[in-house]
């Protein structure tokens, strides 16, 4: 490696001197006995007589964290997945070639202790080593001790070093991992099926995105990431697969922001002879199952703002929302030309493209939106901007869709499916109009999917969840990259 610093060379000298001991810097396994948090519920309430009695000897590892040298002795914190420790090593108490060994350790190095557990003067829980071995050696140092790794990009760059230095940052992530966990655990109660669909498409569709696109060199054809799994999930229905859910990765060519990145979790799932009025009953079901499970409560605070998953949750629809919330007038609600004067007066980019219904929905993120603080469905979106959604039975020109809004952001989109393949057929060609007049995250015609409809799809009710959002708020994170372990950066 490149010697970029005096403490590297330093490094890489002790790195040396250790090979010319014979010891290996790198060798394979321990055998752990306990865990740093093990060894504190054990021990932990012992006091000093107590812990004499104790005679067994334990064997844990784990990243030196901490060291202070006094001559023939020396204190060092250890670190394991479970917590940290301090250990003290004595010249006397290992053996010389061992005191040799561990001259040459420095912060961040792995190592293994054998010893027994007392408790130093000041009281502190502390494994009196009676065997001490490297088992990996660190070539750079961590982030300066008391600074930490505080730099942004650097934190997310380096997300093994945040993880390492910043505890709160570890937290987070096992969080987030109960969060998924306790989602999936409603469902399968809920007698649903996790399923898997491809994440190759040849035609990506089910979502209004910009799909990323590959290569297959051996089938010589292009294939497309999926920006969503829902036409293979409805697949699946149409097959007799009555309640299915998928934990996936999606991909879409967009912006980054705060509340983007474009690899995201995404869960999906599909209920047969449901409508979108059964998966808003659902919606709070599973949201209040993972807030108690997660916080013992149906209160979290996120952002300074306090956020009761109490149900129910308001119903409103877009108009409504637009007209009430956003201040929009009836003109612009009901005509294109006005609804675009009214975008440009408040500086919202359009495009020649865009329909009615698109520039309605810019006017809704600009003013409606940053204001959806509580848990609040909105209903009634237009046919127009929602290919695949059932058309209203009493107005066909709005969908039985909802979009659910927690923390001022957009949480999940359902809707009633559309199975009338006809319908469905004229819908794709729409879009298909769309992208030749240059919208390139108008969806493509998918003439397999309709064909699978054709053969008959029960009433179904659908709905998408972004996972990544959803940790935002459960974890208070005001970026979408804090709670991604490695998002996607820009190149240095």
């Amino acid at each position: 490696m490149a010697k970029t610093s005096p403490v590297i060379e330093d490094r890489i000298n002790k790195s040396q001197k250790l090979k010319n001991m014979g010891i290996s810097l790198y060798p394979a396994g321990f055998q752990t006995g306990i865990m740093v948090s093990d060894a504190v519920a054990r021990f932990g309430q012992m006091d000093s007589e107590a812990l004499e009695n104790e005679s067994k000897v334990f064997s844990m590892a784990g990243r030196i964290m901490a060291r202070r040298d006094f001559g023939k002795a020396s204190f060092i914190h250890i670190k394991d997945t479970t917590g940290r420790i301090q250990a003290y090593i004595r010249k006397d108490k290992i053996s010389d070639e061992e005191f040799e060994t561990f001259k040459l350790m420095d912060i961040g190095d792995f190592v293994g202790i054998t010893g027994s557990f007392f408790r130093t003067r000041t009281g502190e829980l502390t494994i009196l080593a009676k065997d001490i071995s490297l088992l990996s050696k660190s070539l750079r140092p961590l982030p300066e001790k008391w600074h930490g790794l505080t730099d942004v990009e650097s934190r997310y760059r380096q997300r093994y070093l945040d993880l390492i230095v910043n505890d709160s940052v570890k937290e987070l992530f096992v969080m987030r991992s109960r969060i998924i966990q306790a989602i999936r655990h409603f469902f399968i109660k809920k007698d649903f099926l996790e399923v898997e669909t491809p994440m190759m498409q040849p035609i990506p569709g089910g979502a209004t995105a910009r799909p990323f696109k590959t290569f297959h060199n051996a089938l010589g054809m292009e294939l497309y990431l999926r920006v969503a799994p829902e036409l293979y999930l409805k697949r699946l229905v149409v097959g007799g697969l009555e309640k299915v859910f998928e934990i996936n990765r999606n991909f879409r060519n967009e912006g980054i922001s705060v509340k983007h990145n474009p690899e995201f979790t995404m869960l999906e799932f599909y209920m047969t002879y449901a409508t979108y009025k059964d998966l808003m009953g659902l919606t709070e079901a599973l949201f209040n199952h993972v807030v108690t499970k997660i916080f013992g409560s149906n209160v979290i605070k996120y952002q300074g703002e306090t956020i009761d998953f109490t149900p129910p949750w308001p119903r409103i629809s877009l108009f409504d929302a637009l007209r009430d919330i956003g201040g929009v007038k009836d003109d612009v609600l009901n005509n294109r030309e006005y609804a675009a004067g009214f975008a440009n007066e408040c500086q919202i980019s359009l495009s020649d493209a865009d329909v009615h219904g698109q520039i309605l929905m810019k006017l809704f993120d600009h003013l409606v939106e940053p204001k959806l603080i509580r848990p609040t469905f909105i209903t009634g979106y237009p046919t127009e901007i929602s290919p695949l959604s059932r058309r209203n039975d009493e107005n066909p020109e709005i969908t039985d869709r909802f979009e659910l809004f927690i923390g001022g952001k957009e949480i999940a989109n359902a809707f009633t499916e559309l199975n009338d393949p006809v319908d469905q057929r004229q819908r794709f060609e729409d879009q298909s109009a769309l992208r030749k007049a240059g919208d390139e995250e108008a969806q493509f015609m998918d003439e397999d999917y309709l064909t699978a409809m054709e053969y008959g799809m029960p009433p179904t009710a659908g709905e998408g969840i972004g996972i990544d959002r959803v940790i935002m708020l459960m974890t208070d994170s005001a970026s979408i990259r804090d709670v991604i372990l490695f998002p996607i950066m820009r190149s240095r």
